[in-house]
């Protein structure tokens, strides 16, 4: 029997998962995509049902979905997108931003960056970029909130 594919998580990432629906049909297809490569602003998708979607590719690289990154985000307890604390430093070394180097489409759903780091392995479905981008939001949301409070 095999275990590929079973991932345990805490008591608190299930109870979010539950919380968060799950986007479905037009929802999740494109309508549009455009991916601004040359000049590094992101990627931008219109879809079907009307929604618009815009990331920049810093966030992009953060988010990446492929399994490496996704363990490493939850065993920091990190949300696609939000990047890694970095260690307090006298001088910050001067880190190039993300951006893609190549950008190729998956069949029809999905889209690989091969990033400027060297990292490649993320399938950026589009099921994957919906609902980040609205849990990203409800997240904003939720946040600007309790701010004002």
């Amino acid at each position: 029997m095999s275990h590929e594919g079973i991932t345990f998580v805490s008591q608190e990432q299930a109870e979010r998962a539950q919380n968060t629906p799950k986007l479905t049909g037009d929802a999740i297809l494109p309508q549009k995509v455009r991916v601004d490569k040359s000049g590094g602003t992101g990627v931008q998708i219109d879809w079907r049902d009307g929604h618009h979607s815009a990331w920049p590719f810093a966030w992009l690289r953060v988010a990446c979905p492929c399994a490496t990154c996704h363990e490493e985000r939850d065993a920091d307890g990190r949300n696609p997108g939000v990047p890694k604390p970095k260690p307090a430093q006298l001088l910050p070394l001067y880190e190039a931003l993300p951006r893609p180097l190549e950008v190729t489409p998956v069949g029809k759903y999905a889209i690989r960056f091969k990033w400027n780091d060297g990292h490649e392995a993320g399938l950026y479905s589009w099921d994957y970029l919906r609902n980040v981008c609205d849990r990203a939001y409800a997240e904003q949301t939720a946040n600007a909130g309790s701010k004002a409070k």
